[in-house]
């Protein structure tokens, strides 16, 4: 099993550690700037690092040749379809919500202001429609009262994202395709940024 791994940050690296140690081939990572942790942590790793020329959108070309999943792991950048189209099995990411409310890029931060009991996340097919791919994988947990988006984020929802994401690559691996339950439209709220 051959990954292109698109990220950034604490989970996008942390995300790496865990693939590490699957019995996986992690042929290229993609990440929005040279200095960020998960380019740092593929460097030192011994892994190819491209950096993305618009952190805005990941083109074809920089997807590995043979690569059987893209997996997104914290990356802001949208893959392209033409990207997706260069992977067999096409590419997945973790959503923090239960998707599909909160889709965009504050979920966590709309879960605590819509005072919402019960948190979760999903991983998700990669597809023209932000967070609209069908789902994967979900988990849930129950939100802390008084707890800051941030607190949620990082007692429960990061570590979840983690846990899912292995399981997702373990199960694409082992039956050599991806679970896909769409996403009910009359659920979807949208979770654009907040401004404090």
């Amino acid at each position: 099993m051959k990954l292109t791994l698109v990220g950034s940050r604490y989970f996008g690296a942390t995300a790496l550690e865990r693939l590490q140690k699957e019995d996986v081939e992690i042929a290229r990572v993609v990440v929005p700037a040279a200095d960020d942790r998960l380019a740092l942590a593929a460097s030192a790793a011994g892994l190819e690092v491209v950096v993305l020329a618009d952190p805005a959108i990941v083109p074809a070309e920089v997807i590995a040749d043979g690569t059987d999943l893209i997996v997104a792991a914290h990356s802001h950048a949208r893959v392209s379809s033409d990207a997706l189209a260069r992977s067999r099995l096409g590419g997945i990411g973790f959503h923090p919500s239960l998707l599909p409310r909160h889709r965009g890029i504050a979920a966590v931060e709309w879960t605590i202001q819509e005072g919402d009991p019960i948190a979760g996340g999903s991983i998700y097919h990669l597809a023209e429609r932000m967070d609209a791919g069908a789902i994967a994988a979900q988990d849930w947990c129950f939100v802390r009262k008084g707890e800051t988006a941030r607190e949620l984020w990082e007692r429960a929802l990061a570590p979840m994202g983690l846990d899912l994401l292995v399981r997702v690559v373990r199960e694409a691996k082992i039956s050599g395709k991806l679970p896909a339950t769409p996403q009910d439209e009359q659920f979807a709220t949208r979770a654009p940024m907040t401004h404090k």
